[in-house]
């Protein structure tokens, strides 16, 4: 693998109108030695068009396109797997880095000798206008403190693929927080870097319901994937519900 190349996954879904922004900030990074591997999940929007039409423009944009809609953590999957850098960070179509993100980051991981690495973040609204509501993430997470509730924001991950080389996305709901409690639970510990370097954009659209939804699956994880006893399960899910409060309320 390229020395410190870092290979950018994002899965595309019907996100036109938000992709161009999201692969602007990509090609406007102070850090250039990456590659942006865009994986079609069979988009109907026009999406597709946009992003092959950067591929053919940049060397290092790579455009990958499933035969049949396979879900988030598929595509997320067939970037980890076509990915040649050392580290591997993750960005959605609709959101976007701030043009130091990986500048920044990548130091960060180097200065410290860490291995998995995540930032604060703002949240937008659908036209990208701030909303001045910053998540702050923890100086560090192990196995038992993820437990808690998810603390990561997947589109500021970035992960040494050459140390942690078993990264993968089960296909489950909140898949990136899945894989995060794989990793940790073999004893990698994720460091966060206190700077707002990422935009989450987020809509009105269906807000209660998406919360709802997101309670059911972190539910599913502790019962299903973890195989957690009820009580557990409703140990670590108290501690989801007050992270909740705190991130979206608060």
């Amino acid at each position: 693998m390229e020395n410190n190349l870092v290979s950018i996954i994002m899965p595309v879904y019907n996100a036109n109108g938000f992709i161009d922004n999201s692969i602007k900030s990509v090609i406007n990074q102070t850090y250039k030695n990456w590659e942006l591997l865009i994986i079609d999940d069979c988009s109907t929007d026009g999406s597709s068009e946009i992003a092959y039409e950067y591929s053919c423009i940049y060397e290092n944009i790579k455009y990958y396109k499933h035969e049949k809609n396979e879900g988030v953590a598929v595509a997320r999957n067939t970037g980890i797997e076509n990915a040649e850098g050392k580290y591997i960070a993750f960005l959605d179509s609709d959101d976007f880095w701030d043009f130091e993100k990986l500048e920044k980051q990548i130091k960060f991981m180097e200065d410290n000798n860490y291995y998995f690495t995540y930032t604060s973040y703002e949240m937008v609204d659908k036209k990208g206008d701030q909303l001045h509501k910053v998540i702050k993430p923890p100086k560090k997470l192990d196995y038992r403190k993820l437990l808690k509730g998810n603390n990561i924001g997947c589109f500021t991950v970035v992960i040494n693929k050459e140390e942690i080389d078993f990264i993968s996305m089960p296909k489950i709901k909140h898949e990136d927080y899945a894989a995060w409690l794989k990793i940790l639970k073999t004893g990698y510990i994720a460091y966060g870097l206190n700077e707002k370097l990422g935009f989450y954009r987020i809509t009105d659209d269906g807000i209660t319901s998406n919360k709802f939804s997101s309670a059911i699956w972190t539910w599913n994880i502790y019962r299903r994937y973890l195989n957690f006893s009820l009580l557990k399960s409703s140990y670590y899910f108290g501690f989801y519900i007050l992270n909740s409060i705190n991130k979206h309320i608060l």
